[in-house]
């Protein structure tokens, strides 16, 4: 497949790194339009401690070990911190073992991080977020301007039709920090800059991994005992196990890596410009993303939703994009 590249498109990724974002971290690394200028840690998945050195490890499995890396809240804004070790594993990487990382976090908090880099740049820079949006809340706090200074931010986090995934109307990056979600839709609200995308669930479980697209993958890397394809094959043997359990596929929905893709190429997703307002003090609902679909609200949009997203495409491209990038790293 020849694929045109686009521009290049600098990002700053904030994750949480479980199986999912390390699968977008590699697909980052191996985009040749995506300028990672830096990485930022948010406890979510699993805890801070964790989240830093599965991001160290798999940027340097991605030989992008140079990347500076800044560790964030540890925990939400105003609740405790719940993990999802069941679904990623006790450390956060499934089945998968990494070598210790060479490197080690940069002396920048997350939010200082942030805020200096869209300063540095301003209107250049891409915010993707992965995980709860605690270092978000926190970077609005210290620069309002913030909406103003990036290009735009694009989110994994949501369920705005689509059953949640937690509980029933919840998906697991909002429902950790709610708060931290209100807060950054309210600190872009007004704010006269490009909305924020988000990427719920309704688009990202069309991203169904299944022991197929391994299998292309290894073909792709030319070896199945390289070390990209031994990791993929690791970690998500553990998250296909959790889907059989729960959702009755072995296979996976990989929801980061097509944040990651839509981000560096907005032709491959649809969106709707919504109003949305985050549940905070519901007994059954904390953490829902109720959205205006029929605009009762009688006010403008929030978020620019996603709606429909181009999986076939995505996943050869991660296949081709990955495999390739196991061939250089050999």
């Amino acid at each position: 497949m020849v694929e045109r590249v686009a521009r290049s498109v600098p990002l700053l990724i904030d994750c949480d790194t479980g199986i999912d974002d390390a699968l977008a971290l590699l697909y980052a690394c191996a985009s040749p339009e995506a300028e990672i200028v830096a990485v930022s840690c948010v406890a979510g998945n699993v805890e801070l401690p964790d989240v830093v050195r599965n991001t160290l490890a798999v940027l340097e499995l991605g030989g992008r070990g140079d990347l500076e890396v800044a560790a964030g809240r540890d925990a939400p804004i105003a609740r405790p911190l719940r993990i999802a070790d069941d679904t990623h594993g006790p450390t956060g990487l499934g089945y998968a073992e990494l070598p210790a990382p060479e490197h080690v976090p940069g002396p920048r908090d997350a939010a200082e991080l942030i805020v200096a880099e869209a300063r540095a740049r301003p209107g250049e820079l891409t915010l993707v977020t992965l995980g709860p949006l605690s270092n978000v809340a926190v970077a609005l706090e210290r620069e309002p301007e913030l909406p103003r200074l990036l290009a735009r931010l694009v989110m994994m986090v949501g369920a705005y039709r689509a059953p949640g995934n937690t509980a029933p109307t919840m998906e697991w990056n909002a429902g950790v920090d709610p708060e931290a979600l209100a807060a950054t839709i309210a600190g872009w609200r007004g704010a006269g800059a490009a909305r924020p995308i988000a990427f719920g669930l309704d688009v990202t479980e069309r991203a169904k991994m299944t022991p197929d697209h391994l299998e292309r993958l290894a073909l792709a890397a030319g070896d199945r005992d390289d070390p990209i394809v031994r990791f993929l094959g690791d970690a998500l043997r553990f998250y296909f196990e959790f889907h059989s359990r729960y959702d009755g596929f072995y296979g996976a929905f990989i929801h980061d890596p097509l944040v990651v893709a839509a981000a560096l190429d907005p032709a491959l997703a649809r969106t709707e410009a919504l109003a949305v307002e985050v549940e905070l003090d519901g007994r059954w609902t904390t953490g829902e993303t109720v959205t205006d679909w029929r605009r009762q609200w009688g006010r403008g949009p929030d978020l620019d939703i996603a709606v429909e997203a181009d999986s076939g495409a995505f996943f050869e491209r991660f296949i081709d994009r990955v495999g390739r990038l196991a061939q250089e790293r050999r």
